[in-house]
């Protein structure tokens, strides 16, 4: 193990401490080390014991970024607590952008669950989603259609016009 990765466990306890301080500096570590954190935090995520420290191990997660978008999804697929897939996918909606077509896509699943849970990633992302969102209207895959359609739907202001403007134009 090199010194980084000795350090890994180590600042993702720090997220679960009492002294906030300590919790930012955590995130910042891991921010820094980036990739090599990822699996480490989230199989941390799926193992915390309470909201706080799932809280901090998916700010840390949304940090690093664009790294952990597929290992998030991956994870959601895997680990089906309720609690692991809410924070999972407050991470992925803080990454934002660059996790939008990676979201849309993984409405692919089977899992109804799981689909939620992504649909609240891209509402969290808000506007940057809904063009995305509104091309995937016509998606060839039904399941993928119907969820797009529900998520522009939840995001309420944000997102009908756009669908509404789309079958308007006979789309």
């Amino acid at each position: 193990m090199s010194g980084t990765d000795e350090k890994i466990p180590k600042y993702i306890a720090a997220l679960g401490v009492p002294v906030i301080e300590k919790r930012h500096a955590a995130v910042s570590a891991l921010r820094e080390i980036g990739e090599p954190a990822i699996h480490s935090l989230i199989e941390s995520l799926a193992e915390a014991a309470d909201h706080d420290h799932r809280w901090y191990i998916a700010i840390a997660l949304s940090r690093i970024g664009k790294p952990a978008i597929s290992p998030l999804i991956a994870a959601m697929s895997v680990h089906t607590s309720r609690d692991f897939r809410k924070y999972a996918a407050a991470a992925l909606g803080e990454i934002g952008e660059p996790a939008i077509d990676a979201l849309i896509d993984g409405m692919a699943s089977d899992d109804r669950e799981l689909r939620g849970f992504l649909s609240q990633a891209l509402c969290r992302i808000g506007k940057p989603a809904v063009e995305p969102l509104t091309r995937r209207l016509g998606d060839d895959n039904e399941v993928i259609q119907s969820c797009v359609t529900l998520t522009l739907w939840q995001m309420g202001e944000t997102g009908l016009p756009s669908m509404i403007k789309k079958v308007q134009d006979g789309e």
